[in-house]
């Protein structure tokens, strides 16, 4: 069975993105948390054309996929992983937590050294959030974080099918946490102790750099909790984006891809 998923995982992948983009795009249009003044036409176009162009740089730079190379390193035996007996489901669980928190490091590196937060910074200049946000991040940047998944595979070995399911949980919950979803009161404080709910990623999206350096977690908010960051209220009234990038032409695709090269000067 697990060898058939893995052959097909180009289809489970795609299939679970579609139908979660669909469902969230539909929970947004039918209960959102709260009405956006941006015009979707130029936020969604040019969000879903960076997920096209995202997609094509990854094709064309990375041949091989990351559950090819989880492949690779299960062939030649590699990572710490290795090391262990243990039983398949406790195997593949250890693996989830390790990437996941692999993830939640590299976001922080992301928000802390200067080079890096300059491609970064794209995506936080989105001026709203909602299911398209979560794919919004420029290429140099998804060619870094390839990079670094990359390097968390070969070092751990976790196996295949936990890379695959690890990506779907990857997609998944990056379109949910930024959703423009409503969920009541009390089922997010509920949620907010397992997950990093949309509510707790909308106050990393702030323009308060107090704010938006916390909540880095993408899928499990334990993290932020061992490592005091996390954040469960913002301060007065929450504004969305940048301060240095409110013109609306940066919800363009070619203006967005220039964000990274701009000084405070320049985006003005």
């Amino acid at each position: 069975m697990e060898t058939w998923i893995l052959q097909k995982e180009i289809f489970f992948r795609l299939g679970f993105f579609t139908g979660l983009f669909l469902l969230f795009a539909l929970w947004e249009f039918l209960l959102p948390d709260h009405k956006s003044p941006y015009s979707k036409k130029t936020r969604w176009s040019s969000n879903i054309s960076l997920v096209l162009l995202n997609n094509l740089v990854v094709r064309i730079l990375f041949p091989v996929t990351a559950i090819g190379l989880a492949e690779f390193a299960a062939i030649k035996q590699l990572g710490f992983l290795r090391l262990m007996n243990f039983e398949d489901w406790i195997y593949v669980a250890i693996g989830l937590f390790f990437l996941d928190f692999v993830i939640y490091l590299q976001h922080v590196l992301f928000h802390s050294i200067p080079a890096l937060w300059r491609l970064h910074r794209m995506h936080h200049a989105d001026l709203e959030l909602d299911v398209t946000s979560g794919t919004r991040f420029h290429p140099i940047e998804i060619m870094i974080s390839m990079i670094i998944k990359w390097s968390a595979i070969l070092l751990s070995g976790v196996s295949p099918l936990t890379v695959l399911i690890f990506e779907v949980i990857l997609n998944g919950m990056a379109m949910f946490n930024h959703s423009n979803i409503f969920i009541p009161t009390s089922v997010d404080k509920i949620l907010r102790y397992i997950v990093i709910t949309p509510s707790l990623h909308r106050i990393h999206h702030s323009t308060l750099i107090s704010e938006y350096n916390t909540n880095y977690g993408f899928n499990l908010s334990v993290w932020d909790r061992l490592l005091g960051s996390l954040k469960n209220e913002f301060n007065g009234n929450l504004t969305l984006g940048l301060s240095i990038f409110r013109d609306v032409k940066y919800l363009r695709l070619d203006w967005m891809l220039k964000i990274p090269f701009l000084t405070p000067k320049e985006s003005k």
